[in-house]
């Protein structure tokens, strides 16, 4: 079994820590970090504090994605999903929330709003080309490949 990476973290939330739910999730859940309930109304975005800060690593970054529960239920995702927070952001960890209800939701405080999940990251260079090389795919994009 592998050690889990440390990652410093400054939570001002009064809510728990981010945790995994199980020993098998990818993702820990984060929650709202309100003095008093936020209502969402169809199609409205807002951005959900979480009193977080953290310390991440270089050579790795934290994706902010949605809650499946939270989606189907309520209709509430996150936009700019995944998000990104890279090793050399320290400000406080905020959410985009969208409602695709019908229906006014209500964010209450402590809610479990997102999760996140650590990736390592490939730093890339570029190398400049004349021609590079043919696939079967090519070109094909945007529903080239079909319904099925």
């Amino acid at each position: 079994m592998s050690s889990a990476l440390s990652i410093k973290i400054i939570n001002q939330s009064g809510n728990p820590l981010p945790a995994y739910a199980t020993p098998g999730a990818s993702g820990m859940d984060i929650r709202a970090a309100l003095t008093s309930p936020v209502i969402l109304q169809p199609l409205e975005r807002t951005l959900i504090p979480t009193g977080l800060f953290v310390e991440i690593p270089l050579g790795y970054e934290i994706q902010v994605r949605p809650r499946s529960g939270l989606a189907v239920k309520q209709g509430i995702t996150c936009l700019n999903t995944p998000g990104t927070i890279d090793s050399d952001y320290r400000g406080e960890i905020k959410v985009i929330l969208i409602n695709l209800s019908n229906e006014a939701q209500h964010i209450q405080p402590g809610d479990r709003i997102a999760q996140l999940v650590v990736q390592r990251v490939e730093t890339a260079r570029w190398e400049l080309a004349e021609e590079i090389s043919i696939t079967s795919r090519n070109d094909g994009g945007f529903g080239h490949t079909g319904k099925n």
